[in-house]
């Protein structure tokens, strides 16, 4: 699995769940032991559908209200929005998808300068009012959100950015570049 590829030497106990062979009865007990739930990337759309429909979506709401901490990259960081941009339902596309969880208010879009339809794909939404504002994020770069509110942008790569993104009155869409801390 990637993400033991990614820490070799941990000084944590990981725990996975997979739902296509699950052994977990109890989810929300499951999730309510964690300190922090990671979710990798993926397919948003299919993700969101397979958790809804195990109950898991509850569980992790559960789990996040009793302060344990979400975190994730693409589609493991779009699902704790109410919504994102992804390229769930075409590759090389970046549709308006509005059914996040929405543990997070607002957007979010992911890939922003390493995927040539995101940008144009996200202004297009906003300023059509598909998409409310949010966030945007370069590969290597991450919004920390505390209750929903911005608490820093970092990265781990010296030229990774993020944004706040949104819609003005007038319709035009506005891209607020943050500051970012470098984690290397």
């Amino acid at each position: 699995m990637a993400f033991f590829d990614a820490f070799p030497a941990r000084s944590f106990e990981p725990s996975v769940l997979r739902l296509f062979d699950r052994r977990v009865a109890d989810l929300e007990a499951f999730c309510g032991e964690q300190d922090l739930i990671y979710v990798c990337g993926g397919n948003t759309a299919i993700l969101l559908a397979a958790w809804r429909t195990h109950g898991l979506d509850r569980a992790l709401r559960t789990a996040a209200d009793a302060g344990v901490v979400m975190a994730g990259m693409s589609a493991g960081a779009n699902c704790w929005f109410e919504a994102s941009t992804t390229d769930s339902f075409l590759i090389g596309r970046a549709d308006a998808l509005t059914d996040g969880l929405g543990f997070v208010p607002g957007s979010f879009t992911p890939h922003y300068a390493a995927e040539e339809a995101r940008r144009p794909s996200l202004h297009e939404h906003l300023a059509a009012g598909r998409l409310p504002a949010g966030f945007a994020c370069d590969d290597f770069a991450a919004v920390h959100l505390v209750d929903g509110q911005l608490a820093e942008a970092v990265a781990s790569r010296r030229d990774a950015c993020a944004y706040r993104v949104s819609r003005a009155d007038d319709g035009t869409v506005t891209e607020e570049p943050l500051a970012v801390r470098s984690l290397v």
